[in-house]
């Protein structure tokens, strides 16, 4: 694999229900070369920006974390950063082994299969893999994913029968944070969700962080 230098990252969320199986910590990452017409969280997509963490920061602070199952990378587009949190999975089950692994792409499997080694490296750590780019003309209320046309791949055995559970939408969660902020995660049923979203909320004084996954 390249030599790791650390990760750039948009947003950190202890515990989440609606991005994977289980009680989940995710990481979206920052920056996507990809520019997926709809994109929900347009500012994870400039690779400038977001907050610098070593591998061994973002290892500490998961293996911390009580009662998980496991971590979700997303973003932005967690395989422009490979390397990096295929080093990140390998120090965390270093010491958390029982800790499973789940990322979103908007590339398709086959293509990241034929990528570079950094990418290979990757998609051998991780359990499941949602991919794709995100197709606003195809949104649909799916488990974990926006548009119809992306995959929930189970890459290992650990969820192998993700396939034979109900393929509804998980839904969205709302967290409120110490500064009296709210923001979201999860994989919006409807178009128009943050725009909607937002226009409520702030109408009632609220201000939202909608720094949710992208669709892609």
């Amino acid at each position: 694999m390249a030599e790791v230098t650390g990760l750039s990252v948009a947003r950190r969320l202890d515990r989440c229900t609606v991005l994977g199986p289980g009680v989940r910590a995710v990481i979206w990452v920052q920056g996507c070369p990809l520019r997926c017409r709809g994109c929900v969280a347009a500012e994870t997509l400039p690779f400038e920006g977001g907050t610098a963490h070593t591998v061994e920061e973002l290892t500490d602070w998961l293996c911390g974390l009580p009662d998980i199952e496991g971590v979700t990378l997303s973003g932005g587009e967690p395989f422009s950063q490979a390397a990096e949190l295929a080093s990140l999975l390998d120090t965390v089950r270093a010491r958390r082994p029982e800790l499973s692994a789940m990322a979103y792409s908007g590339f398709r499997y086959e293509a990241l299969r034929r990528g570079g080694p950094d990418r290979q490296a990757l998609l051998r750590r991780l359990d499941l893999l949602v991919d794709g780019p995100y197709v606003a003309s195809r949104q649909h209320g799916l488990r974990w994913r926006g548009s119809a046309n992306q995959r929930i791949i189970a890459l290992t055995g650990r969820y192998a029968d993700v396939g034979t559970e109900p393929d509804h939408s998980a839904g969205v969660e709302l967290s409120l944070e110490a500064d009296g902020s709210l923001s979201w995660a999860g994989v919006p049923p409807t178009p128009g969700f943050r725009e909607g979203l937002e226009e409520r909320l702030a109408a009632r004084g609220f201000v939202l962080r909608a720094e949710e996954r992208r669709e892609a």
